[in-house]
């Protein structure tokens, strides 16, 4: 495995917000780099048909079944989820 440089600064992120996020290339380490940087995190794929449908349907109890210090992969395989309300005028 390649040590890479950053590994103390994602540790370091850690310390200062709730939620980091690791973006990069396909196949670029991201997955590897993160449960090496956080070996004792749960890790959670979403390529897991499973937990996507779960995530999709339930975010709230997806969400509240882990409250430790979790890695989501692939979490773009869960679209937003946008608001269907309408508003009217009453004039």
């Amino acid at each position: 495995m390649i040590n890479r440089e950053i590994e103390g600064e994602i540790a370091l992120l850690r310390t200062e917000f709730p939620i980091v996020t690791i973006l990069g290339l396909r196949q670029s380490g991201k997955t590897t780099l993160s449960k090496k940087v956080f070996p004792d995190y749960e890790y959670i794929s979403l390529e897991d048909l499973d937990h996507r449908e779960f995530a999709q349907n339930d975010p709230r109890s997806f969400l509240s079944r882990y409250n430790g210090e979790v890695i989501f992969d692939e979490i773009q395989r869960v679209p937003s989820r946008r608001s269907t309300s309408t508003s009217s005028n009453i004039g």
